[in-house]
């Protein structure tokens, strides 16, 4: 295998200090939360303030344990983990959609967060729907659950 290197770009904060009850998604949140980039990488935020929503990736550092197969939040049946949103994975990375309100400084304003306190900043990239909104006709298991994201939370089960 090659070796990988990812750092730390900054760091989360939102008002979700415990797995239990965090949305499980970000259309389940409309919270605000900051976004505070090490000041190594602010040059990196030039322009980003043109963007209305932002990609997030970070590092998902509470998890227990990496699993294959995982019962999500959403479903009663155990899945592949890689047909599943579920934190548990082997890499430990979760990605969010956020909507950015300012940006002052080093610290990005932003709604709809759905991650824990304290939670290490991978990467930013600019959500683009003529990008990163696709037509899809099937979403497996997903089919009849996906509504479930706006009101199921966190059980804490994988941490």
């Amino acid at each position: 295998m090659a070796s990988i290197k990812i750092q730390s770009i900054g760091t989360i904060y939102s008002p979700y200090t415990e797995s239990e009850g965090t949305p499980i998604q970000p259309g389940g949140s409309h919270q605000q939360g900051k976004l505070v980039v090490d000041p190594a990488f602010v040059k990196g935020l030039q322009d980003v303030e043109g963007f209305s929503h932002l990609i997030i990736l970070y590092h998902l550092n509470r998890i227990k344990e990496e699993l294959l197969l995982v019962k999500p939040f959403m479903d009663v049946v155990e899945h592949g983990i890689f047909a599943t949103r579920s934190p548990a994975r082997p890499n430990r990375i979760g990605l969010s959609v956020v909507e950015l309100i300012k940006i002052e400084g080093n610290v990005m304003h932003v709604n709809n967060i759905d991650v824990l306190d304290g939670t290490p900043l991978i990467d930013i990239k600019p959500y683009v729907p003529h990008f990163d909104s696709v037509q899809t006709g099937k979403i497996g298991w997903f089919k009849g659950n996906v509504d479930k994201h706006k009101v199921v939370r966190d059980d804490a089960r994988f941490v």
